[in-house]
């Protein structure tokens, strides 16, 4: 099956409907050719709205970590966006946005990735994408994960906190994050984006 039709499927994936508040609607980004890929936690209420990843403050956070404006960050053809739950997963009782659904992952993400094989860069955003490659106890200790970037980096991984409006407290308590991540994250980045297309045999 190609790219295209597993792509197609997804969309139409049912599987969580019944514990989905708002219902299914699979919300990713991907090709081919795509060099960078953001594999991300779950779509929030407004990108379930909208259908459209990253269209929030969050977004507009990232971005700037990333040193990439809209245009760029959202050219699908160098850029692919994937969550670990592709549906918005609803609230905790406590507040905040309840986990991504675990069966969704194991479904999805081998079949769409498989076909991914132009990307250079994994962004790994937040503490459900982090624990999916580099395993709980990465997630676990995200401080030391996220400072310790260089390691992951060899393996074209870049673990990096949710760019929610809480981690701006974090970061001001971490000035590291700011003179020594970001600029590797950038130069990561812009080296990913910049890679040759592979040739067509």
């Amino acid at each position: 099956m190609n790219l295209e039709n597993i792509a197609a499927a997804a969309r139409a994936c049912t599987l969580c409907a019944a514990h989905l508040p708002l219902g299914p609607k699979p919300i990713f980004r991907i090709s081919r050719t795509a060099r960078l890929l953001i594999l991300s936690q779950a779509p929030g209420t407004r990108a379930h709205e909208s259908g459209i990843p990253w269209e929030d403050a969050s977004g507009d956070r990232l971005r700037d970590w990333l040193g990439l404006d809209k245009t760029r960050f959202h050219d699908a053809a160098r850029i692919a966006i994937l969550p670990t739950g592709l549906c918005y997963p609803g609230r905790l009782a406590r507040g905040g946005d309840a986990p991504p659904r675990p069966e969704c992952a194991l479904l999805w993400h081998p079949r769409l990735l498989a076909p991914m094989t132009a990307l250079k860069l994994t962004l790994l955003v937040g503490r459900h994408a982090i624990a999916g490659r580099l395993g709980p106890r990465a997630a676990a200790s995200l401080e030391r994960t996220v400072q310790d970037f260089a390691q992951p980096l060899r393996q074209g991984l870049f673990p990096l906190p949710h760019p929610s409006w809480r981690t701006k407290v974090w970061a001001a308590k971490r000035p590291w994050f700011e003179t020594e991540v970001l600029p590797a994250l950038r130069r990561a980045v812009a080296a990913a984006l910049a890679a040759e297309p592979p040739v067509s045999r």
